[in-house]
């Protein structure tokens, strides 16, 4: 099995992981404050992973550049998690992880706008038919004008959270394709928990209610979801490029309405499945025939190193 094949196959471990999670996060923050909640699980990942990759650090050093790129995609990961979890305080998980797949769709775009990226025709096809399967999985069907005048502020955040997420994608792929992926993983984890902890009483009130709910959930996004979730994304994304990584994760909105049938009871209904099938068919598309084009002088792991 390549390191190409294997990576793929992890980031798509990590998005089941992360998709079936959204409804014991929508339960713990009911118990906490989003943000507090944020900094204790964030503080826990970057603790775990200090003292997995803390003796080989020191041992080899860290290079000026590894704390910028590591910094960059810790301030984009800081960004992307205080939104979508206060956007999910106000919306529901399902929801909550579609409008966060809209990432998928900015990637391509910003890597296209700031690093003039080529995209092929079959990517181009994957991103706009997992484009159209996340319209059909978001949107009911109606007028569409009346449905974005009934957009919440729980869903405003989210679409904010997804602009983050993209930006941290393209910061984590073009970061281990010059650093380790241990140093990379470390910094931006550290970052974003030293943000987290140094807004949170500025942008809230915090409080947390000790309970066993909230205490697995600190641990289960804390030592799962992120220390071992992002660890194991910088070094997937050193042999996948970041559109391949952004069509992957489109499947988290999937696995979320998934696990919200099997415990809440919500069904996706025929406009939802057919969303999921474009969404699957996107990927799988994307992954047999895309791969974007790098200017010389980039970079080569930003490529697409299948096979």
């Amino acid at each position: 099995m390549s390191r190409s094949l294997k990576a793929h196959l992890l980031l798509l471990a990590l998005t089941l992981v992360w998709g079936s999670t959204f409804v014991l996060i929508k339960s713990a923050i009911a118990q906490a404050t989003p943000l507090a909640f944020n900094a204790i699980r964030m503080t826990l990942a970057a603790i775990a992973l200090l003292l997995v990759f803390g003796r080989g650090l020191l041992r080899t050093g860290i290079a000026r550049g590894a704390w910028l790129a590591g910094g960059a995609a810790g301030v984009c990961l800081w960004a992307g998690f205080e939104l979508q979890t206060t956007g999910l305080a106000l919306t529901t998980p399902s929801k909550s992880a579609f409008l966060t797949g809209v990432s998928v769709v900015l990637v391509p775009v910003f890597l296209a706008i700031g690093w003039r990226r080529k995209v092929n025709l079959w990517t181009a096809v994957g991103v706009f038919g997992a484009f159209v399967g996340l319209y059909l999985m978001t949107v009911p069907a109606g007028r569409i004008v009346g449905e974005l005048a009934s957009v919440n502020r729980g869903d405003l955040l989210t679409l904010g959270c997804a602009v983050a997420f993209a930006f941290q994608i393209i910061a984590v792929g073009r970061a281990t394709a010059r650093y380790p992926f241990q140093q990379i993983s470390v910094i931006q984890t550290g970052t974003a928990a030293v943000l987290m902890i140094l807004s949170t009483p500025v942008l809230e009130r915090p409080q947390v209610a000790w309970s066993g709910l909230v205490i697995v959930a600190i641990l289960v996004t804390g030592l799962i979801n992120t220390a071992l979730g992002f660890s194991s994304q910088a070094w997937a994304q050193q042999f996948t490029p970041p559109t391949h990584t952004a069509l992957i994760f489109m499947m988290e909105p999937v696995f979320a309405g998934l696990t919200s049938f099997v415990l809440l009871g919500e069904r996706l209904g025929a406009r939802g499945s057919i969303g999921a099938v474009l969404i699957l068919g996107g990927v799988l598309l994307s992954e047999i025939k895309g791969h974007i084009v790098v200017p010389e002088g980039e970079p080569a792991a930003i490529a697409d190193v299948s096979g």
